[in-house]
Order: structure tokens, then C-alpha cells, then sequence
């Protein structure tokens, strides 16, 4: 079997766990949770709530993961990556992930920077992934897509991302059972009580943000370039007649 290996680059806080969640219950997909957490972990010393538990977990070798990801057999049509960008170091040779079919899911900075700071007290840019994801989308490319405009009409964004990766959308991405998953990687129970609580993605409009901590607004500046450098390649939903 020829499988399709989808590799989601993502920062944390930005629906990235709920959209593998709508992968996750296609019938023709498999999922993988961020398969270079300890990798990444182990390189840099970083203290993340569970760590020793994370990189117990899973290899801490990237060469190792890289091989894994690209090319170990896969029983299904489509494997889903979720990636965080600043899971891939620089001291990664990024060319061994060029087999992959790469994505991009973006956030509006504040937004993501008011829904880490609850769990993080103080973010750095580098905690964000947002200069790893502009030179992972300038090294491979690939649609980009914005948590927005999921939230806004889950329908038609996802039918335009899975027609951008070359696979069909199917109606089972919108709803999902409650709960956890054996997929869920062990730092889960530090992060996705909010997925765990859903069926699906909460239908909304933007509205308006929480308000950021006066100390986080230099960072969110900073922010802001890198964002607005992917900004241009963000995928309208595609509304069709009959929808």
C-alpha cells in the first residue's frame, strides 16, 4: 500500500490537536502525535511539564524518527503527522523529512499568545515555532491553513485542504467520539482537556480576543512579521453550490 504521509507544522495553541482529531476519524487514516517531542526535549534540555515521561516515550534520536516517519510501513491510505515547528532543531538535517506532503496551520498570534500564556507563563518566540514554521514553509511549501477559518466553516476549509493535499474530504472530520485516544502521546493529559471534552470543532465567529498581559505585548510584536509573512498563503474555504 501507497501512503500518503501528511505532515502538519504547527505551533502549540492553534487547533492542532482537534484537526488531527478530524483526520483521526477518517476510516483511510492513521495519526501520529508529535513524533519528534522527545527530540526535541532531549536536544535541548528544555523543561516541559512531563518530560522525563515524554522522552521515555518515544526516540530521542531525530535521525531515528526521520527514518520512522518517512518510510516504516503504515497500514492505512494516509498517515497525519502533527508536528510542532519548534520541535525541528537546526541541528536537524531537514532534507531527510522532504518525503513528506507538507501543511502549515497558522493563528493569529494574539490569540495563540492569550491561550499559551494560561498554561506558560512566560512564552518566548521560540516556544511559539514561528520563525521555525516560515523556514519550514520556505524550505518544502505546501498549503497553509488558518485556525480560523476551521473554526468559521469547518466544512468548506477542510474540503479545500484535503483537495490542496490530493486526497478526498470526507464528512467524517467533522465529528469526533468524546475522549482520549491510545494516539494521544503521554504529555496529553497536560494539554488536551479541551479536546478530550469535544465532538467536533466549536462552530464560531472570531470575535473578540481575551485580553494579553501588557508583558507579552512586546512578544506579541515580534510575533506579528512571521504571521504576516504566511499570511498571503492562507487558503479561503470553498464554498460550492449545493453546500
Amino acid at each position: 500500500m501507497v501512503t500518503e504521509r501528511i505532515a502538519m507544522w504547527s505551533g502549540p495553541r492553534n487547533l492542532s490537536t482537534a484537526l488531527m482529531r478530524s483526520f483521526e476519524n477518517r476510516p483511510d487514516c492513521t495519526v501520529l502525535d508529535e513524533p519528534l517531542y522527545a527530540a526535541y526535549l532531549s536536544a535541548t534540555g528544555i523543561d516541559h511539564p512531563g518530560s522525563a515521561e515524554v522522552i521515555a516515550s518515544q526516540p530521542t534520536d531525530w535521525r531515528v524518527v526521520a527514518r520512522e516517519i518517512t518510510t516504516a510501513p503504515v497500514d492505512s491510505a494516509i498517515q497525519y503527522q502533527k508536528h510542532m515547528t519548534h520541535h525541528m532543531l537546526p541541528s536537524m538535517d531537514w532534507k531527510a523529512f522532504s518525503g513528506l506532503s507538507h501543511a502549515f496551520l497558522v493563528r493569529d498570534p494574539l490569540r495563540v499568545l492569550t491561550s499559551y500564556a494560561k498554561v506558560r507563563e512566560e512564552p518566548t518566540l521560540e516556544d511559539l515555532g514561528l520563525p521555525q514554521q516560515v523556514a519550514l514553509f520556505e524550505e518544502f511549501g505546501g498549503p497553509v491553513i488558518d485556525a480560523a477559518s476551521i473554526l468559521e466553516a469547518p466544512r468548506e476549509s477542510l474540503r479545500a485542504l484535503c483537495a490542496a493535499l490530493g486526497i478526498g474530504f470526507d464528512e467524517a472530520m467533522l465529528t469526533w467520539p468524546v475522549g482520549r485516544r491510545d494516539s494521544d502521546g503521554v504529555w496529553a493529559s497536560h494539554w488536551y482537556s479541551g479536546v478530550w471534552a469535544s465532538t467536533g470543532f466549536a462552530v464560531s465567529s472570531p470575535g473578540a480576543a481575551d485580553p494579553l498581559p501588557a508583558r507579552l505585548e512586546p512578544l506579541l510584536e515580534r510575533c506579528l512579521p512571521y504571521y504576516d509573512r504566511l499570511a498571503p498563503y492562507v487558503m479561503a474555504p470553498r464554498v460550492e453550490n449545493g453546500d
